[in-house]
C-alpha cells in the first residue's frame, strides 16, 4: 500500500486521476460555461471561447492548427471516425494495419472488411515492433483507393514504440492516407504530428490525466471525413452533438499540462521503471519488448511459471496493475498482442502489466517491486 492506505497504483495506462488543476478547469466550465456553444448571447459565446481554448491547448501538445482538431466522446470514436470516415462510404478501398492494434482499430477493420474494404494486417517481430517495409509490402499488395495506413504509436500493452515517421515516409502516396492511434502515446512521449507526417491521429482524454468521455482527432487540412454522427453540424460538420464543454475543457488543461512537464517526467518515469525492471529481473523477470524502444513508463513481462492472474489475486490489496490475460466463458485467454510477438500461450498467461505515472513515487516503485518479488516467490513454492 501507499502512505494513503491505498493500494499502489501502477495502471496509468488503464487511466489517470484527474489532478487538481484539470478538476479546477472542469468545475469552473460546469459553473460558468453551461451555455450552448452554438448560441449568440452572451452565455453560448462564454461556452464556445471555453472550448476554443481548449481546441488550442490540444492543437500545441501536437503541434497542429487548431482548426486541425476536432472534439469526441473518447479515443474509440476517434479511430472510428478516422477510418470509417474515410473507408465507410466509398465503394471500394484498403486498410493496412497491424495485428497489435487497440481493439478500437481491430474490431473497425472488421466492420470495413466485412462491407467490403480489403483489409491486410502486419504482424510484429519478436520484439512487439512492426517494420516499416513489411507495411510497404502489405500496401503494394492492395490496388484499391483510396487506401488507410493505421499504426498504433505505442502498444497499449507492452509500450513498445513503433517507427509510424518512417511508415509514413514508405508509404506515402496518391490516395494513401495515415492514421495513427496516439491514445497511449500523448501525454508520455512527445508527439508532434508534422514531425511524423500523419494525416489523422487519435487521442484519448483519459490516458493523459483528462476526465472520461472526451477525446480528439486531428485531421490534416485537406483531408475530407464522411461524419459518423449527423445533425446540428457541430464541429465544423465532421462531428454533430453539442460540445461536451466541460469535458473538452479539461481535456485542454491536461494538455497544457503535459506541454509543461514532459520534458521532466520522460526521464525520470523511464529511470523508476528501469529501476524495477533490473530489480524484478533478479528473480528471473522476462520483459516483453524489451529490445525495442517502449514507452518511459510501461513494464510488461512474466516470473516464469507464475500466471499473471495468480500474481494480481495475491496483491489485490496491496498493489493495482494489469494481467495479460482476459477471461472469456470462465476460462483465462492469453493477449493476442503477445501471441502475435510470438510468445508462447502458457508464458502469455504469466504477463503482467506494470505502468508509472506522474504520482508515482520512488518508495513505491521499491515498495511494489518487493511485494511482487515476496508474491511471486509465494507461488512459485506452493
Amino acid at each position: 500500500m501507499n502512505r494513503t492506505g491505498h493500494p499502489i497504483y501502477l495502471d496509468y495506462n488503464a487511466s489517470t486521476p484527474v489532478p487538481p488543476r484539470v478538476r479546477a478547469a472542469v468545475l469552473r466550465a460546469l459553473e460558468e460555461g453551461f451555455g450552448n456553444p452554438s448560441a449568440g448571447h452572451p452565455y453560448g459565446r462564454r461556452a464556445r471561447d471555453m472550448v476554443e481554448r481548449a481546441r488550442a491547448q490540444v492543437a500545441a501538445l501536437l503541434g497542429a492548427a487548431s482548426d486541425e482538431i476536432f472534439f469526441t466522446s473518447g479515443g474509440t470514436e476517434a479511430s472510428n471516425l478516422a477510418l470509417r470516415g474515410v473507408l465507410g462510404s466509398v465503394p471500394v478501398g484498403a486498410l493496412v494495419t497491424t495485428t497489435i492494434e487497440h481493439p478500437a482499430t481491430q474490431e473497425t477493420a472488421r466492420l470495413l472488411e466485412a462491407a467490403g474494404v480489403q483489409v491486410v494486417r502486419v504482424a510484429p517481430g519478436v520484439d512487439g515492433s512492426v517494420g516499416a517495409e513489411q507495411v510497404a509490402k502489405a500496401l503494394s499488395s492492395v490496388q484499391a483507393r483510396p487506401a488507410v495506413v493505421s499504426v498504433i504509436i505505442a502498444q497499449n500493452e507492452t509500450g513498445v514504440l513503433q517507427p509510424v515517421a518512417e511508415i509514413v515516409e514508405r508509404v506515402r502516396g496518391s490516395g494513401v492516407l495515415v492514421h495513427a492511434d496516439a491514445a497511449q502515446a500523448v501525454g508520455k512521449i512527445p508527439v508532434d504530428v508534422k514531425a511524423l507526417g500523419v494525416d489523422l491521429l487519435s487521442v484519448a482524454g483519459h490516458k493523459l490525466y483528462a476526465p472520461k468521455g472526451v477525446g480528439a482527432l486531428y485531421v490534416r487540412r485537406g483531408v475530407a471525413l464522411q461524419p459518423l454522427l449527423v445533425g446540428g453540424g457541430h464541429e465544423r460538420g465532421v462531428r454533430a452533438g453539442t460540445e461536451n464543454v466541460s469535458g473538452v475543457v479539461g481535456l485542454g488543461e491536461a494538455c497544457g499540462m503535459a506541454l509543461e512537464c514532459l520534458d521532466e517526467e520522460v526521464p525520470r518515469l523511464r529511470g523508476l521503471r528501469d529501476s524495477l525492471e533490473q530489480r524484478l529481473g533478479e528473480a528471473g523477470f522476462v520483459v516483453h519488448g524489451g529490445g525495442a524502444a517502449r514507452l518511459p513508463n510501461t513494464l510488461n513481462g512474466r516470473f516464469p511459471g507464475v500466471r499473471g492472474g495468480a500474481l494480481a489475486a495475491r496483491l489485490a490489496d496491496e498493489l493495482a496493475f494489469t494481467t495479460g490475460s482476459a477471461c472469456h466463458a470462465g476460462r483465462e485467454e492469453a493477449s493476442a498482442v503477445l501471441l502475435a510477438m510470438g510468445i508462447d500461450a502458457e508464458d502469455a498467461l504469466g504477463a503482467i502489466r506494470l505502468s508509472l505515472g506522474r504520482g508515482t513515487t520512488e518508495e513505491e516503485v521499491t515498495r511494489a517491486g518487493n511485494l511482487l518479488l515476496n508474491a511471486a516467490a509465494a507461488l512459485r513454492a506452493a
